[in-house]
């Protein structure tokens, strides 16, 4: 549902359901926008925030994170974030996020 909304919203998607391969990956892209669950195997989604902010060629890289832990919502994690959704999220909340999103990517 997630990348049906960000296509609704013409952004080009990339599924990444683990998280070293995620990791993987943002070697050799710079996403404009990242929407980051945070329960992920191999690697959690927290790890993988922490690496983005570290990296500065992902700098402006949005991290949008999803999520059904309000806790990890609160935590240093989440204000490490540009936005955290409580799941479960309506597929118009995301499109409706990443239209608003849209001028800023």
């Amino acid at each position: 549902i997630f990348a049906e909304a960000l296509a609704a919203a013409e952004f080009e998607t990339e599924v990444i359901h683990d998280g070293q391969k995620a990791l993987d990956r943002l070697k050799e892209v710079s996403p404009a926008l990242i929407l980051l669950d945070m329960h992920l195997p191999h690697v959690q989604g927290d790890d993988i925030l922490h690496s983005i902010r570290k990296d500065a060629r992902l700098e402006e890289t949005r991290v949008v994170i999803a999520t059904a832990d309000a806790g990890a919502a609160q935590s240093q994690t989440g204000s490490l974030a540009d936005t955290v959704l409580i799941k479960p999220v309506r597929f118009a909340q995301l499109r409706h996020l990443a239209s608003r999103l849209r001028p800023l990517v």
